[in-house]
């Protein structure tokens, strides 16, 4: 990086990844490895989560797995605090724990249903930036990167995971200015429909082989992961309270 004069010196970093035994979790935490960061996996899906880390440690990397529901505030405080036992320092959270809920029209949505889809997709984002950032300040740099969706634009048949992605939406805008004099930055990513087993199951393999997008594809999870590594890296020098947006396309 000899022409980013504000960029802090790469490091072996650690970072917390929420749903990263799977999915775009997953090819995150598996990129942040390539590029020498240790890694923990918070998800609740045990044996997917330990391979995942397994595919870390075989990059030479460190990499932890721990059981973390996402909605319960002492478990995610638990997961940094394994994290900071670990390796004595976080650096990067990369949130991509989220579920897509029932789809199904507003009138047809329980309140059950919402609470539960805004407990993972809102809280879960909230309980990890409030437990991971003040070691970040402390440490004087930080990158955090959470996963939205253009849903948060509205969709009927979505509401719940629609308010949830408005939410996580606001949460970035709001967080992004508030410790960057501390060098700690906040950013979201807007991906368009990606290959991951969240995605596929809903549509049929024409629609799959062809969207109708202007690329005429949908994205692998690792055209994604990229965009994040960038994000949560020390090349990202001037960018916080931003969400980007890969879609292949504008809009």
């Amino acid at each position: 990086m000899p022409n980013l004069r504000f960029a802090a010196p790469k490091e072996r970093r650690a970072a917390i990844v929420t749903g990263g035994a799977r999915g775009l979790g997953r090819a995150i935490a598996i990129r942040l490895a390539e590029e020498g960061r240790d890694v923990l996996i918070a998800d609740v899906l045990e044996d997917q989560g330990r391979q995942t880390a397994k595919e870390i440690v075989a990059l030479g990397q460190r990499a932890i797995f721990a059981f973390t529901d996402v909605t319960v505030e002492s478990e995610v405080q638990d997961a940094v605090d394994t994290a900071m036992t670990a390796f004595k320092r976080i650096d990067i959270l990369a949130c991509a724990a989220g579920v897509l809920g029932l789809e199904a029209p507003f009138h047809e949505q329980s309140a059950q249903q919402f609470n539960r889809v805004l407990a993972i997709n809102l809280n879960g984002v909230y309980h990890a930036h409030q437990a991971a950032i003040p070691h970040m300040r402390s440490g004087g740099w930080g990158r955090c990167v959470t996963i939205t969706s253009g849903a948060r634009n509205g969709a009927p048949n979505q509401v719940p995971y629609a308010v949830s992605k408005g939410a996580v939406f606001s949460l970035i805008k709001s967080l992004g200015n508030a410790y960057s004099k501390e060098g700690v930055f906040v950013n979201g990513i807007e991906p368009g429909r990606v290959l991951t087993d969240m995605v596929v199951p809903r549509f049929s393999p024409e629609h799959i082989a062809d969207p109708g997008n202007p690329l005429g594809r949908y994205s692998d999870p690792e055209e994604v992961a990229e965009v994040a590594e960038l994000l949560l890296s020390e090349r990202n020098t001037y960018t916080t309270g931003s969400v980007w947006s890969v879609k292949g396309a504008t809009g």
